[in-house]
């Protein structure tokens, strides 16, 4: 679908995008240090570490957007 087909969709308040790039941040942190762990059941998959970096990487591009 052409971008220009599509309706407006305000962008949520700089606040809310703050704390949504703060909170993935926080999990992909998390994420990175259960790579590690001592106990194998509580270690993460290279997958999951990935999805909570693009996960992280998507809120930082919404934010940046939003600025621009």
């Amino acid at each position: 679908m052409p971008y220009q087909d599509r309706p407006h969709v305000p962008a949520p308040p700089l606040p809310d995008l703050v704390n949504d790039v703060v909170t993935r941040f926080d999990a992909y942190a998390r994420t990175r240090a259960m790579r590690d762990s001592l106990l194998p059941t509580a270690r993460t998959t290279p997958r999951h570490e990935q999805q909570a970096f693009d996960d992280l990487q998507a809120a930082v591009t919404r934010l940046r957007n939003s600025l621009g």
